[in-house]
């Protein structure tokens, strides 16, 4: 089926939602509890070491915007060219789940070494994604351009 690439996208939306309503929630309770005064929001760094003390599903939620982004591009690449097969879709499957223990992990106890290699066991998976549809495209491009070949010859 080659949309089934599609559910663990879904679940890394999903996943992106719930650390921002982590975050959003951590900060109403700390600005409730701590109320702010106008300084601590006349720029950015006031605004950072104010929140400093709830400050890790924001870190998260950048996290999340920078190797995912790469996922987010293979996906549609991957349903274009066909090439969403079982291996695409178990290794997004393991991306997400290994992403979402690093955001438990990151937002949580913060185990930094733990979190270090769940980073790097997400990175080596989704590094495997594109180097198989790397791998996938050569034959294909092959064929089209002995095709186009064909066409003008």
């Amino acid at each position: 089926m080659p949309f089934g690439i599609l559910w663990p996208t879904f679940a890394m939306v999903a996943l992106i939602f719930v650390v921002w309503v982590t975050l959003f929630v951590q900060r109403v309770a700390y600005m409730r509890r701590n109320p702010p005064r106008a300084s601590d929001f006349t720029d950015g760094e006031a605004a950072m070491r104010y929140f400093l003390p709830v400050e890790m599903p924001a870190n998260n939620l950048r996290n999340l915007f920078e190797m995912p982004v790469l996922f987010f591009a293979l996906v549609p690449l991957l349903l274009i060219t066909r090439h969403a097969d079982q291996v695409q879709v178990l290794l997004a499957w393991a991306f997400v789940v290994l992403r979402a223990a690093h955001s438990v992990i990151h937002i949580g106890r913060n185990k930094v070494t733990v979190r270090f290699f769940v980073y790097l066991a997400a990175c080596a998976v989704l590094s495997a994604m594109w180097i198989g549809f790397a791998v996938d495209m050569v034959p294909a491009a092959g064929s089209y351009h002995a095709a186009m070949s064909d066409m003008q010859g």
